[in-house]
């Protein structure tokens, strides 16, 4: 486990150190360190390290039997022992640890063991106040430990899900690319490999005819180079789509909420791919700053049509407070102003707002008769 963290393995042993308690609970005993103390620890420690180390080391489906055979060790030698209620501690622990179950499942079965040990211990003649913390010791302390594994254990489902989710976008958009080129190119190549074909055979009998065949070959060269240049343009402008699942995901991933609003008139609008992009760029880094520096727990994108405009503004509900432009926002700012649109960024004490607004058509290059009262005035 502490490897699938990122921890070195051996920090699973730390814990280990915490049975100091067998050497220390003789101390508050009538009979303390006696020679059969002394016997009992030499011969139950020993196998309790080996139930440890085969606790962490054991496949998932072995292991939670080392962490019953240390509540079994417990139980056994209680009548003689009163050290070894360590042992049932560590028990109750690595079956939470262990165990796959639900919350409420592992809570009952830390409840049906500590009446097991109460009774058992009671019938042995323990006093009542030497075994009152042993409940709450195991309750509080597996707990902990059972609702920590569920949420490494989600927490490592979510991103194997993401995972999937980037493998099968990066899949479909290579089917996507495969499709646009064998369109583009299939139709085009075959059509000048026959007008070269034709052009040779034409050389030696119709020198004009072969010419002019040539020429079209070249003519359709240039207009298959003009067409795949202007869907590498496609392919490499970044999608809303694309864009706001990279948001969900990086969000998310750490914590904050994130929802976005996309009006149906917006999906209708047919956006520009340089309106796209520009949108999808506003809005990687306005999400990117907000994961940063914001300190947020939710954030929310929406899309709305405004007259013949798109409007984008991405909120949340961090820390605000004053904005210093740095180059990302320069970056954003230029790139809707070279669109004729604008961008506000407004920080306050409940969180942060981008507001980006940009025509859907491009602003018409102003008239010459325009040009010249601007330079009049």
């Amino acid at each position: 486990m502490a490897l699938r963290q990122g921890r070195p393995a051996w920090s699973e042993g730390i814990h280990a150190l915490w049975s100091i308690w067998v050497f220390v609970v003789p101390m508050f005993s009538p009979r303390g360190y006696d020679l059969r103390w002394l016997v009992l620890t030499l011969l139950s420690y020993p196998v309790f390290l080996a139930l440890f180390v085969g606790a962490l080391v054991l496949p998932p489906r072995r292991a939670p039997w080392c962490a019953a055979a240390m509540i079994a060790m417990c139980l056994g030698m209680l009548p003689w022992y009163v050290s070894g209620l360590s042992y049932f501690v560590f028990g109750c622990v690595f079956l939470g640890t262990l165990s796959r179950g639900s919350v409420w499942r592992y809570a009952l079965t830390l409840v049906a063991l500590n009446a097991v040990l109460l009774v058992w211990a009671h019938g042995l003649g323990y006093p009542f106040t030497a075994l009152a913390w042993m409940p709450l010791t195991t309750g509080v302390i597996g707990m902990l430990v059972h609702v920590d594994r569920l949420r490494h254990a989600q927490d490592a489902a979510l991103r194997l899900s993401h995972d999937e989710v980037r493998r099968l976008a990066a899949v479909a958009e290579r089917e996507r690319i495969g499709r646009d080129l064998h369109d583009l190119l299939g139709h085009t190549l075959s059509m000048v490999a026959l007008k070269a074909d034709l052009a040779s055979r034409l050389v030696d009998r119709d020198p004009d005819g072969a010419r002019r065949e040539i020429g079209e070959v070249g003519g359709i060269a240039r207009d298959a180079l003009a067409q795949v240049r202007q869907a590498v343009s496609g392919i490499r402008a970044a999608g809303l789509a694309a864009e706001l699942a990279s948001s969900r995901l990086l969000l998310e991933t750490d914590g904050i909420a994130f929802d976005y609003v996309l009006d149906d008139h917006v999906a209708a609008a047919g956006l520009r791919p340089e309106v796209e992009t520009a949108l999808a760029m506003t809005l990687r880094e306005a999400v990117t700053n907000l994961q940063r520096h914001a300190g947020a727990r939710t954030a929310q994108a929406t899309f709305s049509r405004e007259g013949d405009a798109i409007r984008l503004q991405v909120v949340d509900d961090g820390r605000g407070g004053a904005i210093v432009p740095g180059n990302g926002l320069s970056g954003m700012r230029e790139r809707i102003e070279a669109l004729g649109g604008r961008l506000r960024v407004e920080g306050g004490p409940h969180g942060t707002r981008v507001d980006a607004r940009i025509p859907l058509q491009p602003a018409s290059a102003p008239s010459p008769g325009a040009r010249l009262r601007a330079g009049a005035c």
